[in-house]
């Protein structure tokens, strides 16, 4: 019996061993991201060479059965650095790092995401965490520079002014060239609603709106492929900005961000001397025949002004610029259980120009929540409340603008009278007049909401709803009084309401599935429905009692007027996505869009697109290359549209009010109908390559697209015995062609030292393929729109040279008749950069970090109207000079580009026929800038325990620290007639952009 019972424990001994062998141990453990500390939910952890694994839940935990021998764990999250861990402890704590590796990361395409490396699309991603502490008040500045294909230029300093963007070039003559903004899945109106007259400056940028720290990453979808989803609204591409949303088991955190920041010119206005005006003056007298003995500057006791010598000099320059001040303030909150993630973030932001007295302030607001309501339904919303303000100031061709008026009066002139009163020159008003009284506030009020609910079905099929709002307001208050030339002879006043309301309702249906673990398959079909009521209603009055009084129901004289105007938008759109062993892609899509804006014939739109990818990385030929980490190449082709920036009866004829007789009420012809008007179409196809070199240490992104728009919306003219002048036609075509590279290199990815680089590099080639009959644009016409030309072309008569002995200008004979004329007026350049790009430079040691980016452009062409009025040799006879004025030709021999001083205008030097419109003012727009410099230093998280703090991070930078150019204005980067179609880099008394100092901290708690 004894050796019976020996035996069954001996067997049972063994069979405990075979079984523990066979099923092993639990490993338990927790998955923390590396910037945060919070545990990641969804991470997949692996046993390595086998089929076990697990994923961790929603507070990072997992649990895993492993042998008894051990093993090694892959630990795998998608934007994360993948890790292999050796299963040494029953009890493991794992950090995963943000990948930077470009072809890792996930992407936000049209209604979908989708992984980089099977990508088929030239799509451009950039982080929030790269431009959040850029002082600018809109995110679309933040974009300059950091990805290729996108040109993005302020049109002047103003804090919360117009921004000039393109992608991939201009496609429209008459329709908008402004890029799809897509925020949380509300389509932005981008359309300004400042009425007050600014000159040709366009006043404002509603996306200053939005709050740029609210941002957690940007897309940029520059092809095809990527933007027919859009249907008419991609032609111009479309950026997806994504905010921060909260996520499912992570604690609640707080964060503290501000700057404080102060901004000055880095270069200023230099004028003439009271003594060298006098001496241009007397000059200018004797070369239009005047007896040298009675010059206007000679000695008072012979009736004269007084000597040049005797000149004062009074500085007005001083008075417009001055040290402004940026205020920034940030908190937020957010965190998450598994059934609602949430994100609340309130900001304040006021920042003041450079130029006085413009300013711009905004209180901002957002709302993220999402609820999972159980297990196949979740609601959610993205909710942006606004409150802007803005104190605007004209510029540009405006006599009465606060530039102008200190620019432009001769410098010996006093700025007050002898009464201690304001002096006026001329049409000019008195600059410290301005500036002391001016009175144009602007007050907005913008709501930006998204309501949506998902269903699943199943695994594989999501519907989801959403409600969509943009509701812009724009109120203005405007009086100028009487110590203003606008405000003659007792007050005047004006006041704006205007209000644009975007609507959006939208139902996407989305498959997803994987078949036999090689074959992807992602289906989306989907429909919206839009509608758009821009609505304006002005008063104005004028003769006020007195200054005190400044609403215009004290005014003597009222009148006022109202418009309203609605357009809508029908579409039906799908999109499939087939990916074959992570090897093979190929997308397709279709988007179908009816807009009431066009005839009832042509109403409906099709946008296809398709594209193809090949990661030959994956192939065994390559692989036995041993050289590429990552190789794909992908091509697509697809058509986009337009209907932005035409009117929203564009193709109806119509009939207005107003032609009154006798006191009685009539109507007159306004529009001539059209129903064929259809949409503008660009057909766009691009190639690209993908690499991955060095495991994965640098990337390089090359494309070339080839874009050709049809079909342009033009105002074409008509007889004018029809009653109208022109009727909106589709005739003409613009075609844009170009290459973008883009070099990404990460050198070290220790924990304890970062350092990463990124080059960018882009070229765009504009041409007008087809117009009817040539276009001039812009003050004085200088630009010119004719076949076989680029967009934003110069037409201007070429001087040759100033002949040394007479000291006349000389100019080209084009059509060699021996005579001057308009006929010899010319294309002679264009405002295109033949490339631009930019270069970032991130290192991190420890705590500390460096930061450094630049933005450069070669070859545009700026005109610069300043010097055009103030190297005038004479003519303006209430404008002072230059001091390039003093280069003028003075004797026979002298070498110079600038003619001698006359106003005899057969000379053609400053009038005459040519009237200073020749390329002498025409400049190299091309420029280096460092837009900015950061050093920064994170505090050790061990340090801040001990104080319950998360993170503290304190930081100073330097923008726009320094300009690299051969532009002898104050800023290359400039478009002061931006509210004018197919002008740009035309400098006229333009805010510049300032150089900003800014200390600033992020505290985490």
């Amino acid at each position: 019996m004894r050796k019976i019972t020996t035996i069954l424990l001996i067997i049972s001994h063994v069979c405990v061993s075979i079984l523990s062998f066979s099923q092993g141990s639990v490993i338990t453990g927790a998955v923390n991201e590396a910037e945060t500390g919070n545990g990641l939910p969804g991470v997949t952890v692996a046993l390595k060479g086998t089929n076990q694994g697990t994923s961790t839940d929603a507070n990072g935990r997992f649990s895993l059965a492993i042998p008894s021998t051990g093993g090694v764990l892959v630990v795998s999250a998608i934007g994360y650095v993948t890790q292999e861990v050796k299963a040494t402890q029953p009890n493991l704590s794992i950090v995963l790092q943000p990948d930077v590796k470009q072809l890792s990361e996930v992407v936000v395409t049209g209604y979908t995401e989708q992984s980089r490396k099977t990508l088929t699309s030239a799509i451009s991603s950039v982080r929030g965490t790269d431009i959040k502490d850029l002082p600018v008040a809109s995110p679309d500045q933040l974009l300059q520079g950091r990805t290729t294909g996108v040109q993005v230029q302020a049109n002047s300093g103003v804090p919360g002014g117009g921004i000039f963007i393109r992608v991939r070039g201009t496609n429209s003559v008459n329709a908008s060239n402004d890029p799809l903004y897509v925020v949380d899945g509300v389509f932005i109106n981008n359309t300004n609603l400042v009425a007050t007259g600014l000159g040709n400056q366009v006043p404002s940028n509603p996306l200053a709106d939005l709050n740029p720290a609210d941002i957690d990453r940007i897309e940029i979808l520059k092809d095809a492929n990527a933007t027919a989803i859009y249907g008419s609204r991609g032609a111009n591409g479309v950026v997806i900005i994504t905010t921060k949303r909260g996520k499912a088991g992570s604690k609640t955190r707080i964060t503290f961000d501000t700057y404080q920041g102060l901004s000055k010119a880095a270069k200023t206005y230099k004028v003439a001397t009271g003594p060298e005006l006098a001496l241009l003056e007397n000059e200018r007298f004797i070369n239009d025949g005047g007896n040298p003995a009675n010059v206007p500057y000679r000695s008072i006791a012979s009736g004269g002004l007084g000597l040049p010598a005797e000149q004062p000099t009074y500085d007005r320059i001083s008075d417009l610029f001055r040290t402004a001040r940026t205020t920034n303030y940030e908190l937020s909150a957010t965190g998450g259980s598994d059934k609602t993630q949430f994100y609340i973030g309130g900001g304040y932001f006021k920042q003041e120009s450079i130029v006085r007295p413009t300013n711009f302030d905004r209180f901002s607001l957002r709302i993220n929540l999402d609820n999972a309501v159980n297990d196949k339904l979740k609601i959610g919303t993205s909710t942006a409340l606004a409150r802007t303000h803005r104190n605007v100031s004209s510029n540009d061709n405006n006599p009465g603008g606060v530039i102008n008026s200190a620019l432009y009066p001769r410098s010996n002139l006093p700025v007050f009278n002898a009464d201690g009163s304001y002096a006026k020159y001329g049409n000019f008003d008195n600059h410290l007049a301005l500036i002391d009284n001016l009175n144009n506030d602007a007050v907005g009020t913008r709501i930006i909401s998204n309501v949506f609910g998902e269903y699943n079905f199943s695994p594989s099929l999501t519907l989801r709803s959403s409600w969509s709002i943009d509701f812009n307001d724009m109120y203005e208050n405007n009086y100028n009084n009487t110590l203003l030339l606008a405000g003659q002879p007792r007050g005047t006043a004006t006041s704006f309401l205007s209000r644009d309301i975007t609507l959006l309702n939208e139902q996407t249906l989305t498959f997803r599935r994987t078949f036999a673990d090689v074959h992807s398959v992602q289906v989306l079909v989907g429909n919206t429905i839009q509608q758009n009521t821009f609505q304006r209603t002005s008063l104005s009055g004028q003769q006020f009692p007195s200054n005190d009084l400044q609403t215009i129901a004290s005014s003597a004289t009222q009148t006022g007027s109202s418009s309203k105007s609605q357009a809508g938008l029908v579409s039906f759109f799908g999109k499939a996505t087939y990916n074959l062993r992570d090897r093979y892609s190929l997308d397709a899509s279709l988007r179908a869009d009816a807009s009431s804006r066009f005839g009832v014939s042509k109403r409906w739109g099709y946008f296809p697109s398709v594209g193809a990818g090949w990661r030959l990385s994956e192939e065994s030929f390559v692989r036995a290359l041993n050289v590429f980490d990552e190789l794909k190449l992908r091509a697509s082709i697809g058509l986009t549209g337009n209907q932005a920036g035409i009117s929203d009866f564009a193709s109806l004829g119509l009939w207005q009010g107003g032609a009154n007789y006798l006191d009685l009420p009539g109507t007159a012809p306004l529009q001539l109908a059209n129903p064929d008007l259809s949409w503008e179409t660009t057909r766009q196809w691009n190639i690209g390559v993908d690499i991955a070199l060095l495991k994965k240490r640098l990337f390089l992104d090359l494309n070339y697209y080839d874009k050709y728009t049809s079909g342009l919306l033009l105002n074409v003219p008509v007889p004018r015995k029809l009653g109208y002048s022109s009727v909106v036609q589709n005739f003409g075509a613009v075609s844009n062609r170009g290459f973008e590279v883009l070099i990404t290199a990460d050198w070290f990815n220790r924990p304890d030292f970062k350092w990463s680089s990124s080059f960018n590099i882009s070229r765009n080639i504009n041409r007008i393929e087809k117009l009817a009959a040539p276009i001039t644009t812009g003050s004085r016409d200088i630009f010119r729109l004719e076949e076989g030309a680029p967009l934003y072309s110069f037409w201007l008569y070429h001087q040759t040279r100033v002949n040394p002995e007479t000291g006349d200008a000389e100019y080209q004979d084009v059509n060699k008749d021996g005579a001057i004329t308009v006929a010899d007026r010319q294309l002679v350049g264009n405002a295109w950069p033949k490339f631009f790009g930019g270069f970032s430079n991130t290192v991190s040691y420890r705590g500390f970090d460096l930061g450094l980016n630049l933005y450069f452009e070669k070859g545009a062409k700026i005109m610069n109207m300043n010097r055009f009025f103030m190297v005038h040799g004479g003519t303006q006879r209430n404008i002072g000079y230059f001091p390039e004025q003093l280069d003028r030709w003075q004797k026979t021999g002298d070498q110079t580009s600038v003619p001698r001083l006359t106003t005899n205008p057969n000379s053609n030097n400053y009038g005459g026929v040519v009237q200073n419109l020749s390329d002498r003012y025409l400049e190299d727009g091309s420029f280096l800038r460092v837009r900015s410099l950061s050093l920064g230093y994170t505090l050790p998280r061990q340090l801040l325990s001990r104080v319950r703090l998360n993170s503290l991070r304190v930081y100073v930078q330097a923008t726009n620290l320094l300009t690299i150019t051969p532009y002898s204005g104050l800023d290359p980067e400039v478009n002061s007639q931006s509210n004018v179609a197919n002008t740009k880099n035309f400098d006229w008394a333009t805010v510049p952009q300032p150089r900003t100092f800014q200390a600033g901290l992020t505290l985490g708690l």
